[in-house]
């Protein structure tokens, strides 16, 4: 593909780089123009960096799709989780609330399984009535969801203040330690936990959806796009999101002081950034009548969130000598009991249906109106 031809199919990313030029040198008279003024630039910023997510998980999306299923879901999870730690380790150099990590966690895990799963559970069910996945994938992500969230948000709360940094150091270790035997499994000899062959009929349900979706919006054959240009792109965008997301988290949090915002809105705002992508990818697979896509990368994304940022971000408080609260709060421990326990329920017969949907996202609803009360 020639040089002109990439740039401008990669247009987002230079408009990016550039708006990142204009902060650069504005930043500071931004900030003495008052708060206004402020959480504009803040929405601008935030709504640019959710673009440039879109370019990167477009060619992880190309990248998947050159290695197929476990390993097109692993990659796609995986770029939305370095994008999202990458924000988060930004802001908290300057955040000053010590439950950051804690809350773009939980609040991850509710957008991907509630939110994520729910919508395209709800969607594809009304339009294509039962959905069928393998079961095996969604009981290995339930449990493992269940355990890694238990040992890092659960038990620390039980753990002494001056024994902080050994239960930290316990944790990193098993949480690669956890991640390392699902990484295997789910590329190694039980890789078929988290594929599915589907009967004929959904085969040609799923094709005829995806030929009608390609009529209405053509698009780029993965096998045109070259590995190494969507490797190079992947990783120019990550640098320019995360200069991106240094000016966006001054501006946020001079912008948010004061004005009475739920303590939580910082880790909303990061979960939404780095799940932005995946809800359109996960929507499509659904409509497409490709459910085992969608747990996949719904149930996917939440174990990577947790199983790889805790990890990270307790290396990070262990080299800085400053602990994070990851504790969760009784009503984030409930909510996310309440939701483990439906994924249990729900995803345990290998068919999804819009009634499933409908109580993973008004469980969504709730954790929305459990944050804009502040809870």
């Amino acid at each position: 593909m020639a040089p002109a031809s990439i740039l401008k199919q990669e247009r987002l990313l230079p408009v990016a780089a550039a708006i990142a030029v204009l902060f650069f040198f504005t930043e500071h008279s931004l900030l003495e123009m008052g708060q206004t003024a402020v959480l504009i630039a803040s929405a601008a910023l935030i709504a640019v960096i959710v673009l440039a997510s879109t370019r990167v998980a477009h060619h992880a999306e190309v990248l998947a799709r050159k290695v197929g299923d476990p390993y097109g879901t692993m990659i796609l999870t995986l770029s939305a989780v370095a994008v999202e730690v990458l924000i988060l380790a930004i802001m908290m150099r300057s955040a000053s609330s010590p439950t950051l990590v804690r809350d773009t966690i939980y609040a991850a895990v509710m957008l991907d399984i509630n939110g994520i799963l729910g919508l395209a559970a709800l969607l594809g069910g009304l339009r294509h009535g039962e959905q069928s996945y393998n079961d095996d994938s969604s009981r290995t992500y339930s449990v493992m969801i269940l355990t890694a969230m238990g040992i890092s948000m659960v038990v620390p709360e039980f753990v002494p203040r001056d024994r902080w940094h050994l239960y930290s150091a316990f944790t990193i270790g098993a949480m690669v330690a956890l991640y390392a035997l699902f990484l295997r499994m789910q590329v190694g000899t039980h890789s078929y936990f988290f594929s599915y062959s589907y009967p004929t009929t959904h085969r040609r349900a799923a094709a005829s959806a995806a030929a009608q979706g390609a009529a209405e919006e053509p698009e780029h054959d993965p096998a045109e796009e070259s590995a190494a240009i969507s490797i190079g792109v992947i990783l120019v965008g990550v640098i320019i999101i995360g200069v991106l997301a240094e000016f966006m988290s001054t501006l946020l949090n001079a912008g948010l002081e004061g004005t009475g915002a739920p303590p939580a809105m910082m880790a909303v705002v990061v979960a939404t950034i780095s799940a932005a992508p995946e809800i359109l990818t996960a929507l499509r697979a659904a409509l497409r009548n490709q459910m085992q896509a969608v747990v996949n990368i719904a149930l996917g994304a939440s174990l990577s969130t947790v199983i790889l940022t805790v990890p990270v971000m307790e290396a990070i408080a262990l080299y800085t000598g400053q602990p994070f609260l990851m504790a969760m709060t009784p009503v984030q421990t409930v909510m996310v009991a309440i939701t483990l326990i439906a994924v249990a329920i729900n995803l345990n017969d290998g068919q999804t249906n819009a009634i499933e949907g409908m109580t993973h996202f008004v469980l969504f609803a709730t954790f929305v109106m459990l944050t804009i009360l502040g809870l």
